[in-house]
This record gives C-alpha cells, structure tokens and sequence, in this order.
C-alpha cells in the first residue's frame, strides 16, 4: 500500500493538484455555471471517499481538500496546457511509487470528477429550458483529459 509518506512534499502537492486541475480544466472550458461546477466538485470527493475506502493512497487524496492555486495560471488556454502536463507529472510520480491499481483508481477518480463537474450545469437553452447536459467545448476537455491519463472517454 503506497502512502502519502512514501512521497516528498512538492511530490505530494502535485498528486494532490491533479484531480482540482481537471474540474478547474472542464469548468473553464465554456462560460457558465462555475459556482455549481465547483460545488460539484467537492461532492465528488465526498461520494468518491465512501466508495474508496480500500485504497489508502486515494483515501489520503480525498481526505485532502481541493484546493487550486487559480492565479497560477494567467488564462483558460494556459490553465489547459500545463494543467494537463500536470496531470502528466502527478501519474509519472505515481507509476514510480505507487501499485498500478492505485495508479488506475487515481486516474479513475479524475475522469469521474471531470464527468460531474462537466454535468453539473446545462449549457446552452433559455431560462434553464433546453441546452445540453455537456457542451461540446466541456465534451472536448473530457476527452482530452482522459487521452492525458490514457483512458478511454465514456
């Protein structure tokens, strides 16, 4: 079992980044919506935390709170690029340390983080009448994120 302690802190700081990086990525990515998308993704770890409690590694990151530098990054498109080269990094850190079933539940956990924070608002429509439940430009950050981890987009 591979633990927060078998990592430094800069190490551990950019694991911890990864699943915030993702919403943060798919909640810029169309205009709209940001307070429930963020909300949204704090509930995904409290749902994530009761169904991940055999793992320590992710119970250890989803006992943390998301937290996200935002004046990090100057712009959506900067945000995008370096915050995907960071999920990169944070599963290079975990293939080095980690078991490749923590590694696979870590990159689990960001892809259904990005998917409910992509649907927690209706895009598009007239007075919350109509729209789509992920535009195209959210639909396009899922998918990018899930090449970035290696996975197939549902």
């Amino acid at each position: 079992m591979t633990r927060k302690a078998d990592f430094n802190a800069e190490d551990w700081s950019v694991v911890l980044q990864g699943p915030p990086i993702a919403g943060m990525i798919v909640i810029t990515a169309e205009r709209g919506g940001t307070l429930r998308e963020s909300v949204s993704m704090g509930q995904a770890y409290v749902e994530a935390r009761k169904q991940h409690d055999e793992s320590e590694l992710l119970g250890e990151i989803l006992a943390a709170r998301p937290e996200l530098d935002q004046t990090r990054f100057s712009s959506p498109e900067e945000l995008r690029s370096q915050g995907l080269q960071r999920l990169r990094d944070a599963v290079q850190l975990l293939e080095q340390t980690a078991t490749p079933e923590e590694v696979e539940d870590y990159k689990q956990f960001i892809v259904t983080l990005a998917d409910k924070v992509a649907g927690a608002h209706k895009e598009g429509g007239f007075l919350g009448a109509g729209g789509k439940p992920v535009s195209d430009s959210e639909r396009a950050a899922l998918d990018e994120i899930a090449a970035t981890l290696g996975l197939q987009q549902r």
